[in-house]
């Protein structure tokens, strides 16, 4: 998985944009995957006692961030300027709010320019994701923060299954027809690689019902988030194909009632450009307290000594 990450060119930002830039109309209708992840970093927002005087909102979709946070008072209270940004002008199209275009693969941050970052559903759209987190670190001021909440390893879990049975059945082999996805464990770290301090990363599960994978596939495309690879697949998807995964999905997947579950799982990223007050682990042999005394109990000595063979 690591190195799907790291692939320079595995998705073509050209085509996510224009699908992204035809999603922007009606995106709204289907933006509850967004929304949850803008509540994920607000959640998380809540429980940092400082403030923020610029912020950058990377992925926007418009401004779902600048509107939860204005809505909460607390949190409105911690934020100066937020800036928008996004892979397609429709999403600022007429509206009088501050957002430029911008592609997280080639991001123009000068240094120490931010005091918060937030990407929402946009990380496991980008080709060079090291580089790109290298970026924002050096963008944050000393202390300055990075919030992130992306799709994960188990998104579309079915449908990748499913998919793949089917073109396996006709074809002897599967070709790749969903995106690849990251892990936590992946995504912390990657941040600890790039340089962030205090790397936290977590996911939540979600859980989608449709009527049958058609459904599914139609929310997929309004979200703009189908597949985009830069290799496109050497066959293409044929009714027949998809017609057989529909099958194979309500036959494997479906509750009681008929309607099928659609796995998408978020993981949320936290790191802390580096700063002189950030807490620090203690040098190994620098504790000043006994396990034993913190633990209420004797230390009995094993008199095994460091290096000595243990063995039986």
């Amino acid at each position: 998985m690591m190195e799907s990450l790291e692939s320079n060119r595995m998705f073509d930002r050209r085509l996510l944009a224009k699908r992204r830039g035809r999603a922007a109309r009606g995106f709204h209708g289907v933006s509850f995957l967004k929304q949850r992840a803008v509540a994920d970093v607000c959640e998380r927002l809540d429980f940092i006692n400082r403030r923020f005087e610029i912020v950058l909102d990377i992925g926007s979709h418009g401004r779902y961030l600048a509107e939860t946070l204005a809505e909460n008072r607390d949190l409105a209270a911690k934020i100066g300027f937020v800036a928008a940004c996004d892979l397609s002008s429709a999403y600022f199209a007429g509206k009088n709010e501050p957002g430029f275009v911008a592609d997280e693969d080639h991001m123009p941050l000068a240094n120490q320019s931010l005091d918060l970052v937030v990407s929402t559903l946009g990380l496991h759209w980008v080709n060079d994701v090291p580089g790109f987190l290298a970026q924002v670190r050096l963008a944050l001021r000393p202390d300055g923060l990075f919030l992130a909440s992306f799709l994960g390893g188990r998104t579309l879990q079915e449908l990748r299954a499913c998919l793949a049975q089917a073109e396996t059945e006709a074809h002897g082999e599967p070709q790749p027809r969903v995106s690849p996805f990251a892990d936590a464990q992946d995504g912390a770290q990657l941040l600890q690689r790039a340089g962030f301090a205090l790397p936290v990363a977590d996911s939540d599960v979600v859980t989608v019902r449709y009527a049958n994978m058609f459904g599914l596939l139609r929310d997929l495309k309004a979200m703009g988030e189908t597949a985009a690879f830069a290799a496109k697949p050497t066959r293409k998807l044929t009714r027949s194909l998809i017609a057989r995964a529909a099958d194979l999905y309500q036959s494997h997947h479906a509750d009681p009632d008929g309607r099928i579950r659609a796995t998408f799982e978020l993981i949320t990223l936290t790191g802390w450009a580096p700063h002189a007050s950030q807490q620090k682990p203690l040098r190994p042999g620098s504790a000043r307290m006994r396990l034993a005394d913190a633990l209420g109990t004797q230390e009995i000595s094993t008199g095994i000594k460091p290096g000595d063979d243990v063995a039986s």
